[in-house]
């Protein structure tokens, strides 16, 4: 794969982040009833720091839960023969709740469906908002993100990485080129 650019820096992450938050505040009209779910893997500590950017300005707890959704995947199939499943945790009753389910980026809209009917498993909330860093297109599901970070429109040959400091070693939101055979 061939680099093609930066999209975000830490800094540009941090504000998306944080903008993402107050849109979620004022979406679901303060805290009350509020939850968020990180998807694995990046999608866990962008929820973390969202739930702290909200602590931050609005002085309470959001509960943050942790999502696999491996064998709610349409693709089980292709990805081998022992998929690797990793925890859910969930520490809280999803029922009634405002759950935001949180991811870095949304492609084909497959993992977010996964994400649904994993959520659904785990009980009935009462409002379900998507939330992504980076938004770039190509869509085969009718899904859309409620709160995104960055729209980049992108070509099929392209890959958007996110990269985390809590993962990665560091923040930053790259493009890259599938070189062609």
């Amino acid at each position: 794969m061939r680099f093609k650019a930066e999209l975000l820096n830490a800094e540009e992450m941090r504000r998306a982040l944080y903008r993402i938050a107050h849109e979620i505040v004022e979406a679901n009209k303060g805290v009350e009833g509020l939850a968020l779910v990180g998807i694995h893997t990046r999608g866990i500590p962008l929820a973390e720091r969202i739930a702290r950017y909200i602590r931050e300005f609005e002085g309470k707890e959001v509960p943050v839960g942790i999502l696999d959704i491996t064998l709610y995947r349409d693709d089980l199939s292709e990805i081998g023969v022992r998929p690797q499943v990793r925890e859910t945790r969930i520490p809280f009753d999803l029922t009634g709740k405002a759950l935001v389910l949180v991811d870095d980026v949304l492609y084909t809209g497959r993992t977010a469906r996964a994400a649904l009917d994993a959520l659904m498993d785990l009980g009935r909330p009462r409002r379900i908002y998507l939330a992504v860093l980076v938004d770039r297109g190509h869509r085969e599901l009718p899904i859309r993100a409620d709160f995104v970070g960055k729209n980049v429109p992108t070509a099929k040959n392209e890959v958007v990485k996110v990269k985390v400091e809590e993962v990665d070693g560091e923040d930053r939101v790259e493009l890259w080129e599938r070189e062609e055979a």
